[in-house]
């Protein structure tokens, strides 16, 4: 960058309306569908992200003197650690029983999605690294103004660790487990690949559901009609009920995300006869395939795992994408093909106390999540002349 960063701002936004879409799919770029301004807006205005909702945007923006948007953060304001899959609920008590207030904090991340991705939003221009560096800079400096306690950047990308880093963000490691599509042309092919014993698993498991009767459509585009949305809000809503959960997507934002991307959404339909009884809502990215919410009104043996994973899989295939990414947690998605992958996530806290002793945390945690992994990796259901990828996936979703 030139002398002109000098007359660079940096602003917040309360709201994506606020935001022009093509200047913020600029710089979000194309391969991440939960980082477009049609879903993020879809989440606001949906009252999915809401005050109701505990996520009030704050939205970083910096622009030029002209006021040219060159740099984004999806950030939120927020009261609470609910909808972020990254815990931190023990620093927060531990703080408060010092005497400090956790609550409220920054959260740089798209709610209630356990998805990697870019957070420091730079295009990829020629002035990307340094821009990025701005924006991880102003991310501490926007704390300071709102007087959190820190920011927390979650789920994001490589090229994000490096200038959060060098403002002074801790890393934080976890794992996921993602199909990768080493080419298959079938999903026998793909059981070709495992052991025999799992493969004799996972067709014991879908047979099981066959024989039940179920028939299962992969809706997208025009055939994701309002009944469907119906029917999968109320598999939404029942899975939400069962695990004792708050509801976080209206009805409305279904609706919102069928007028926006329904070309981006394969929304896989369980029937029985006509009636509609399990779906699974997934989003498609330039070569990955993103597993996100799911629900059922009926209760059968491993209708989960096909409606999730096994149908996943076959949409991956038959249009050629490279992985799956079904969200977090599920170590029993290891056993049925999907691999473990490292995540990463950032933190800055303002009182340096809090800080070191997270730091302290933090230095252990990732050495044994990062040990955990390699663990993991050596029990692939996959048969021993069959090589897998690199564990270690920098938590890049593309």
């Amino acid at each position: 960058m030139t002398d002109q960063d000098q007359r660079l701002t940096l602003t917040t936004a309360e709201s994506m309306a606020d935001i022009a879409p093509e200047a913020w799919n600029a710089l979000a770029g194309p391969d991440n569908p939960f980082l477009s301004h049609a879903f993020l807006h879809a989440l606001e205005t949906s009252g999915s992200v809401s005050e109701r909702t505990g996520w009030l945007p704050r939205h970083l923006l910096l622009s030029t003197a002209d006021g040219r948007l060159i740099g984004a953060v999806p950030l939120y304001l927020k009261a609470h650690s609910w909808g972020e899959y990254v815990f931190d609920q023990a620093w927060a008590r531990a703080y408060e029983q010092a005497g400090g207030a956790y609550y409220p904090k920054l959260q740089a991340a798209v709610p209630f999605t356990p998805v990697p991705g870019p957070r420091l939003l730079a295009g990829n221009g020629p002035d990307a690294p340094a821009i990025r560096r701005t924006l991880a800079e102003g991310l501490a400096a926007v704390a300071g103004s709102l007087d959190v306690s820190g920011v927390h950047v979650t789920f994001l990308a490589p090229e994000d660790v490096a200038p959060l880093a060098m403002a002074g963000f801790m890393a934080r490691h976890d794992v996921q487990f993602h199909w990768h599509n080493r080419g298959y042309g079938s999903f026998d092919d793909f059981l070709a690949a495992l052991s025999a014993r799992k493969r004799k698993m996972i067709r014991k498991e879908r047979e099981k559901v066959r024989d039940s009767g179920l028939v299962f459509r992969a809706l997208s585009g025009e055939d994701i009609t309002p009944a469907a949305w119906d029917a999968f809000h109320r598999f939404y809503r029942a899975t939400v009920d069962r695990k004792w959960g708050e509801a976080y997507l209206t009805r409305s934002f279904f609706d919102r995300l069928g007028e926006s991307m329904a070309d981006r959404v394969v929304l896989i339909m369980a029937y029985d006869g006509d009636r509609p009884v399990a779906g699974a809502l997934n989003l498609i990215g330039k070569d990955t395939l993103y597993g996100r919410n799911w629900g059922a009104v009926v209760d059968l043996p491993f209708l989960h795992f096909e409606t999730c994973y096994y149908q996943a899989m076959e949409v991956a295939i038959d249009r050629g994408l490279a992985r799956v990414e079904a969200g977090a947690q599920g170590g029993h998605k290891l056993l049925r093909g999907y691999e473990p992958v490292t995540t990463r996530s950032a933190h800055w806290l303002a009182d340096p106390r809090l800080a070191h002793a997270v730091k302290d945390f933090l230095d252990r945690e990732r050495a044994a999540v990062d040990a955990e992994a390699e663990a993991l990796g050596e029990h692939l259901p996959f048969r021993r002349d069959q090589s897998g990828p690199d564990q270690d996936a920098g938590g890049g979703a593309g």
